[in-house]
């Protein structure tokens, strides 16, 4: 397999000239490595992005961890792929495996945001482990903590145009028009995720499994409870103090 590499001198200078000064800047950041634990709809999908680049530090979502791993074919993504084609579960073991290898690349020489996992005791527990035997160790857990009547108004409020992808909420960021999309007229759809049922199901799964990972890093006495009730910005500021 050949490998393609990059002419530094086709590169515009402006991206080279801010490519720099992100890095230098990230030079003095300390290493951190954090944990996003919160029910859907809680807003850490908005925050991440912010705490990776303010922080230097690389997102490993679960979801794209295993798409990249079966991509690229590494021993571990194949064992993946090939329990996923047979309908099974990965295991614990193959996701922390797949976590460790994510963490060697440069992006992650600062530290991480894990979001997605762990979901379990078991696999916060074996996390802990793999991380100790490199000698680090998660260092926060943002806990975004949100009433689940909140959150039921914040999702079930969702319509979209699926043509477009413009989406409006019925309290927050209503149509013109009760039910139509404001630039073509046609009518908005919900997605089936959306509803107070899938909702709900999701809530009580996440409060049974999800809860008692709280609990047990809150025992290590790195939890830090934020007000997911609050505005994105309001939150975003919650996190910069926790984090600096």
């Amino acid at each position: 397999m050949g490998s393609t590499s990059l002419n530094l001198e086709d590169v515009p200078s402006d991206s080279l000239t801010t490519e720099l000064l992100r890095r230098m800047k990230c030079a003095t950041q300390p290493d951190k490595r954090l944990i996003l634990i919160g029910p859907p709809g809680s807003g850490k999908g908005t925050q991440s992005p912010m705490i990776k680049d303010e922080y230097c530090l690389c997102h490993l979502a679960t979801g794209d961890m295993l798409r990249a791993a079966f991509a690229a074919k590494t021993p571990l993504g194949v064992k993946a792929k090939e329990a996923m084609d047979k309908g099974e579960l990965v295991s614990d073991e193959l996701v922390v495996g797949i976590i460790d290898e994510a963490m060697k690349k440069p992006s992650c020489r600062k530290g991480f945001v894990l979001d997605g996992f762990p979901r379990t005791v078991g696999q916060a527990q074996m996390l802990d482990e793999m991380l100790e035997k490199q000698g680090v160790k998660i260092d926060k857990v943002l806990d975004f903590a949100i009433d689940d009547a909140i959150l039921e108004e914040r999702i079930t409020g969702r319509w979209i145009h699926p043509a477009s992808g413009r989406s409006y909420h019925t309290k927050f960021a209503p149509p013109k028009a009760p039910g139509v999309d404001d630039v073509t007229g046609e009518p908005l759809i919900q997605r089936k995720d959306d509803t107070v049922a899938v909702l709900r199901s999701r809530l009580e799964a996440f409060h049974k499994q999800t809860r008692p990972v709280i609990d047990y890093y809150w025992k290590k006495g790195i939890v830090a409870k934020l007000h997911a009730d609050k505005s994105p910005k309001e939150v975003k500021d919650e996190v910069q103090k926790v984090l600096s």
